[in-house]
């Protein structure tokens, strides 16, 4: 508080001064040429480049039909306005001063302890409603209520048309399949991971993919070559038992065949010494240390993410181009930080975004270890790999849909919320809050409501519950995952017994370690529900106007 007060002080005197300056330069006046000091037009007055022009506010308010004429004493000691125009330099001096003031005041570093009670109040009292106004059912149409959640403005903005998603989802996995089989082929050497088939998952194939583009997300399953085989640590994370902290995570070993090795000499013997194993083959500990040196972190056995996604995109760039010649488009990445993040460019051009995540199983299940979690907020190590429990949720979501009424409105819920979140991030930027995190909240409610509470003439109520969910989860920085550790989830989704007996994972648990991120998300739910009418309106008159 002492720093603001301190920072608003030198602001007020600043103002003050730059408020004196122009009253004086403003004032009438008469200029007179002192003795032997000669006053003359300054050049850089007279000629003001195009691209300073278009910088400096002042030069904007100008009149077009001339400049003010700038005189300054060739000493360069002083400078007035001829015309008693405004100050130049005062007035760039006061727009800097004002631009870094507001940068300064949305700054999560210049919180002061008041504006987080404040912001804590917003969470916890409903100061903003949970469910706006626009949230209301309209007529059907789209032309009486204005709601979204009637069938107008969700048929035309959040739906989308199924017929051109299913096309896309088709054209997709076929050029998949395409690609990872002369991916196959590229690779074929001993020291090479084998690529299995691909498995689709996310809100494309669970069938509440909201607006566009679309964009269709395949698990990319790695195996080692044999006889090598991956043997995992789960919870590589901290834990100090008084709430749920440790991260959805593990690390991944590569280790050498089975056998007897271990006791043999060439298991000892480093690659420089001349030995020949007539058991185990002169090529077995050259091809280990090919692996690790390849895809390992340097000087552990464990399997490192950005080595992995590394190999990944080079074979995936040589697999390209060994069939680019048969497709009449061109395919590129797209997203430095995702591995397989790809865009296919049309002649037409029209686009097709989708994304190829190379992952390793974990043992027989249908988890997946990842090499990139596009809502992880925290800050891991390059042997850490978050988990995934994509396939285990699309089956939970089918399961529970099956006991659900017929006009079930669950996934509309899902995909009202994140289509306000995705607008609200076009607005304001990228937030630690991600869908992922509005999919885990939709995921508890199934769980604890009846299922006759889901019936369509229940989406309003559901809809607010969602949003409540999130905001009491981001007011107690607390959300945990919907299937580690919840002996709710029904068996027959197939949870392997070590995660259904873990102890529940806070998937909130950055927001709770950096207060910057918590006070992103905070702001971000606000701003969210603050403009959820004008987002609506406003994609509701760009559709109407094609």
């Amino acid at each position: 508080m002492m720093q603001a007060a301190s920072f608003v002080t030198v602001v007020t005197a600043i103002f003050y001064h730059l408020s004196r300056v122009g009253y004086e330069n403003n004032a009438p006046m008469t200029v007179q040429q002192e003795e032997g000091v000669q006053l003359a037009p300054s050049p850089k007055a007279q000629e003001v480049s195009r691209s300073e022009r278009d910088f400096c506010p002042v030069y904007q308010q100008l009149p077009p039909g001339g400049q003010a004429q700038t005189y300054v004493r060739q000493s360069g000691l002083n400078s007035t306005h001829a015309d008693g125009g405004p100050n130049g330099v005062g007035d760039v001096l006061l727009w800097l001063l004002v631009h870094f003031l507001w940068r300064w005041l949305r700054s999560p570093n210049s919180r002061d302890p008041a504006r987080a009670r404040a912001e804590d109040r917003v969470l916890a009292e409903g100061s903003v409603p949970v469910c706006p106004r626009a949230l209301r059912l309209d007529d059907g149409g789209g032309g009486g209520g204005g709601g979204v959640l009637g069938g107008g403005f969700y048929e035309r903005c959040v739906r989308g048309a199924s017929q051109e998603r299913w096309r896309a989802l088709e054209f997709v996995e076929g050029f998949s399949d395409d690609l990872l089989g002369a991916l196959r082929r590229t690779l074929g050497g001993e020291a090479d991971l084998r690529v299995e088939d691909c498995v689709g998952v996310g809100s494309v194939y669970e069938s509440w993919r909201a607006g566009e583009p679309l964009a269709c997300d395949l698990l990319v399953p790695l195996a080692p070559p044999e006889p090598y085989r991956f043997s995992f640590r789960l919870w590589h994370g901290p834990g100090n038992g008084a709430r749920p902290v440790r991260q959805a995570s593990g690390r991944i070993r590569l280790e050498g065949p089975a056998g007897d090795e271990a006791g043999c000499l060439c298991a000892t013997t480093g690659p420089e010494e001349d030995v020949l194993c007539l058991v185990h083959g002169p090529r077995a500990t050259t091809n280990a240390d090919v692996l690790e040196s390849l895809l390992c972190s340097k000087d552990t056995p464990y399997l490192a993410r950005d080595r992995v996604t590394k190999w990944f995109r080079t074979a995936v760039a040589k697999a390209w181009g060994q069939i680019s010649h048969k497709y009449d488009f061109e395919l590129t990445f797209r997203n430095p930080d995702s591995p397989g993040a790809l865009r296919v460019r049309f002649r037409s051009g029209k686009t097709v975004v989708f994304n190829l995540t190379p992952v390793v199983r974990f043992e027989d299940s249908d988890a997946y270890f990842v090499s990139h979690f596009a809502s992880d907020a925290g800050d891991r190590s390059p042997t850490s790999w978050p988990l995934s429990f994509a396939v285990y949720e699309k089956r939970l979501l089918k399961h529970l849909a099956e006991r659900l009424p017929e006009d079930s409105c669950h996934l509309r819920c899902l995909q009202i919320v994140s289509f306000l979140h995705k607008k609200q991030v076009g607005l304001t930027g990228g937030t630690s809050l991600s869908v992922y995190h509005l999919k885990t909240a939709l995921l508890h409610l199934l769980l604890d409501k009846r299922p006759s509470e889901w019936s369509a003439t229940h989406l309003e109520n559901r809809a607010c519950d969602l949003l409540e969910f999130v905001r009491e989860g981001l007011r107690k920085t607390e959300l945990l995952h919907a299937l580690i550790g919840n002996g709710r989830v029904p068996k027959e989704v197939g949870i392997p017994p070590v995660f259904r007996a873990a102890e529940p994972v806070d998937l909130f648990r950055p927001l709770a370690a950096q207060e910057r991120l918590r006070a992103g998300a905070a702001e971000h739910f606000g701003e969210m529900l603050r403009n959820a009418a004008l987002l609506m309106q406003e994609y509701a008159l760009r559709w109407a106007r094609g």
